[in-house]
């Protein structure tokens, strides 16, 4: 294991102190970086260009993680945090504690350590120095829960953001990939969408069959009726006695907007159902 230190010449004397400091501290062997780059992802990138074809360990921690999270958020809309390991191979052992903690550590050790003077005056140190302590203003645990951005999760669709979002008691939408989500005021489902019915359909637990030409098999929704009748598919299941839980996942027969069969409980001359599955 060796160190490694970039001097980037930038502080004048403040830099030729850091770079001396950590090859008589730490033995690193010191060397110079190009100074002329516009930003201070430049600078990372020149950093990183030294032993490409070594392990290079970073002393980032969770409290840049954190700084890199607003950052991002607030300059491009992403959430996208430091990465454990980048592609070149530079690694972050330490994005599991937080930076008070590895100066503790060191404390209790006697280890000194270096600070740049010019942190304040970045991007990082605006966010460090005043976007933080206020938001711990807003909330204690407000660093804890911007890393929450992180959790590994989809994107909620915007079909399914406006389902839940909606005040209607029942409502669907089509997710894509033949996929709907259905909202009967506090339960929520996903059912497969409407499938022609030309031969057979396998729908669940069901297979139904029929030659009649413009039949549909789809899911149960409120408000549905029997074909030619007054009475709802929801008094179909009510007096059959299917619990609710299952209303859901039954399917239907239908021709347009009428109900012609619902299997097991009400037959249709020309469909027939049989039950495939328990």
């Amino acid at each position: 294991m060796a160190a490694l230190h970039v001097d980037h010449g930038l502080r004048g004397a403040e830099s030729d102190a850091d770079a001396a400091w950590c090859a008589e501290r730490l033995g690193a062997e010191v060397v110079q970086g190009a100074a002329r780059c516009a930003t201070e992802a430049g600078l990372r990138d020149v950093r990183y260009s030294f032993h490409p074809g070594e392990l290079r360990a970073t002393g980032h921690t969770l409290s840049d993680q954190v700084e890199t999270i607003l950052y991002r958020l607030a300059a491009s809309g992403n959430t996208k945090g430091i990465k454990i390991r980048r592609e070149d191979g530079v690694v972050r052992p330490l994005l599991c504690v937080w930076r008070e903690e590895t100066e503790a550590f060191c404390r209790s050790r006697g280890i000194e350590w270096r600070s740049d003077s010019t942190n304040p005056g970045t991007l990082r140190g605006l966010i460090r120095h005043q976007v933080l302590p206020l938001l711990a203003q807003l909330h204690p645990a407000a660093r804890e829960n911007i890393l929450r951005a992180l959790d590994d999760r989809r994107t909620m669709p915007p079909a399914l953001a406006e389902l839940l979002a909606s005040t209607a008691g029942s409502k669907r939408v089509d997710l894509g990939g033949g996929v709907q989500a259905v909202r009967d005021h506090d339960r929520l489902w996903l059912e497969a969408g409407p499938q022609e019915l030309r031969g057979s359909v396998d729908w669940g637990k069901w297979r139904i069959e029929s030659e009649l030409p413009g039949l549909k098999v789809r899911g149960w929704r409120p408000g549905d009726r029997l074909a030619g009748r007054s009475k709802k598919i929801q008094d179909v299941f009510v007096d059959a006695k299917v619990p609710r839980s299952d209303r859901e996942g039954w399917p239907l027969v239908v021709r347009g907007d009428e109900v012609v069969a619902v299997p097991g409980i009400v037959e249709a001359e020309g469909v027939t159902a049989t039950r495939v599955a328990d």
